[in-house]
């Protein structure tokens, strides 16, 4: 009898012990879980922040797929003709014109910055012009937005691009044009929608309207032959 309870104690305790170390082993490793579900977010969330903190102003994508971002300002300066553009492009912008004007191209800025009213407004426009030849309002408005910019996704509205033309009595739009793709880039200019590269930017060519890039990403552009979504890929 003496030997049976005793044989019963060890087994009693045995099964104790090992019921302690079972809930100490399934606590410590929910605890793990639980600290690697709370880490991995922020982990993200620094990232998201690095990729936030590293656009550059001048690099921002802006397109039919790629909206002006809310937090966007810019900081204008009046040009000719009051025209408006971001102010950290006009040292690069007058040397431009300068050196065009020293071999007798005569450039002239048409568009440049403008508000959402205005983008609107231009938009609208063109959307009731297709309207007015016989297409439909859905037609109207997938053609209109390959020659004016959704209201919204313009560059203009960044500051960042100019339509570009000539002084008519002094030299003619065609001489300016040519000058311009083949130089802007020196002065951190692109031709922001070349004639082959439509099913990319979704935008018909315009050999007028010229963004700012910097010197950098611009000689990259046009010695790549990119476009600006390419370069950004």
């Amino acid at each position: 009898m003496k030997l049976r309870n005793t044989t019963l104690m060890v087994v009693t305790l045995f099964c104790v012990v090992f019921a302690i170390l079972f809930i100490q082993g399934f606590s410590s490793h929910g605890k793990k879980e639980i600290k690697a579900a709370t880490t991995s977010p922020t982990i993200e969330s620094d990232m998201s922040n690095q990729n936030q903190d590293s656009l550059e102003w001048n690099l921002i994508l802006v397109n039919e797929w790629n909206y002006i971002p809310e937090e966007y300002n810019v900081t204008l300066m009046t040009l000719k003709n009051d025209y408006q553009a971001d102010e950290r492009i006009y040292p690069d912008l007058q040397e431009m014109f300068d050196a065009a004007r020293n071999e007798n191209i005569y450039p002239l800025i048409d568009e440049a910055y403008r508000t959402q009213e205005r983008q609107e407004a231009l938009f609208s426009d063109k959307v009731n012009a297709y309207i007015a030849e016989g297409y439909s309002e859905e037609e109207a408005h997938d053609l209109a937005k390959t020659w004016v910019a959704l209201p919204g996704a313009s560059e203009h509205q960044l500051g960042l691009a100019l339509d570009i033309n000539a002084e008519q009595d002094k030299c003619t739009n065609d001489a300016v044009y040519l000058w311009l793709q083949e130089n802007s880039y020196k002065y951190g200019f692109i031709l922001r929608y070349p004639s082959d590269k439509f099913n990319i930017t979704g935008v018909n060519y315009e050999p007028w309207h010229f963004r700012y890039v910097g010197r950098e990403a611009a000689k990259e552009i046009y010695t790549q032959e990119l476009c600006l979504e390419e370069y950004l890929d």
